[in-house]
């Protein structure tokens, strides 16, 4: 038996703590804009849900540093 691993398992290892790091980003987007878009009508509510996006965003960045 081989001790290198496999093509598979080397991505495996290389992508999934990169996947992982972005979770907490993408919760705090994902929140983010749901609370955004309760403000505003037309184009003021789309830019408090980019807005809050952004700021879930940053604050999930923090957190999950």
């Amino acid at each position: 038996m081989s001790n290198r691993l496999s093509k598979t398992t080397m991505a495996i290892l290389v992508v999934m703590p990169l996947a992982l790091s972005a979770c907490a980003e993408t919760l705090g987007a994902g929140a983010g804009a749901a609370v955004g878009n309760q403000f505003g009508k037309g184009s003021g509510n789309t830019a408090a849900t980019i807005g809050g996006a952004a700021a879930g965003a940053a604050i999930g960045h923090s957190i999950g540093n």
